[in-house]
């Protein structure tokens, strides 16, 4: 199973179980629904509701109905497992980029070796040690794991 990290559980609220989640995941629609399997310290929970709160992913579990069952999870991260998240062919996950071969003007620059995140809107790709926004990045090709960017003088 690959695990994709998609929020930390950083306060509960109330007695009856419900978690605050702080996530950022591009694709909560698809992840914070009831019946989906999610994973905190290894230990599998099934959305039983969702809710938005302030600026907080809140969540309950089945089988989950007091806050001394869940409590001993927090802080910790939660994951999902890749092969339970349905993406379309246009979508994909940050992590997807690592290893790509980076190219400008089809003139080979490096490869992503990270994903930077200044915010939840700016985001970087390191590449070969240099931080390139990704509003430069013109086309994703998976099948032939290249990425090419749009020509900046002096960026790489």
């Amino acid at each position: 199973m690959e695990k994709i990290f998609i929020g930390k559980f950083v306060k509960t609220h109330g007695i009856k179980g419900e978690i605050k989640v702080r996530s950022n995941f591009k694709y909560k629609n698809k992840v914070f629904k009831e019946g989906f399997k999610v994973y905190i310290s290894d230990q599998e929970f099934i959305i039983n509701s969702y809710r938005i709160h302030q600026e907080y992913d809140m969540l309950t579990f089945k089988g989950i109905e007091n806050i001394n069952d869940i409590f001993p999870y927090k802080g910790s991260d939660i994951y999902i497992n890749k092969e339970d998240l349905k993406l379309e062919n246009n979508e994909f996950l940050d992590s997807d980029l690592i290893n790509l071969e980076v190219y400008m003007d089809s003139e080979f620059k490096g490869i992503v070796q990270e994903i930077n995140y200044l915010n939840k809107d700016k985001k970087l790709l390191m590449v070969s040690g240099k931080l390139v926004p990704f509003e430069l990045i013109k086309e994703i090709n998976f099948d032939e794991k290249k990425i090419e960017l749009e020509r900046v003088d002096g960026l790489l």
